[in-house]
């Protein structure tokens, strides 16, 4: 039983570690949320009404460049920041 619970502790532990939060700043800009979340996967809504989502690989100063690409894993993209209207991250609670 001892075991079970430390298994339990740990997944826990674990699991919130890698919960992606965001942490706007009066003076944030769209650039430096994204380079906050470097490495991870995020959804990017778009002025023109579309989504894309995968894990940031880069952020530039004009444009960002993400990989696996979700549900085109083998595929990867440049989005100019200008377009991105929000950054949405999948946090744990």
């Amino acid at each position: 039983m001892k075991t079970l619970h430390l298994i339990v502790v740990i997944a826990a532990l674990t699991i919130s570690a890698q919960a992606n939060t965001l942490t706007p700043a009066k003076d944030s800009t769209q650039a430096a949320m994204l380079q906050s979340q470097s490495g991870k996967q995020v959804e990017l809504r778009l002025k023109s009404g579309e989504k894309i989502s995968g894990k940031v690989a880069f952020v530039g100063d004009n444009v960002i460049h993400l990989t696996s690409l979700t549900g085109m894993e083998m595929f990867e993209a440049t989005v100019s920041i200008d377009s991105i209207t929000a950054v949405i991250v999948r946090s744990a609670k």
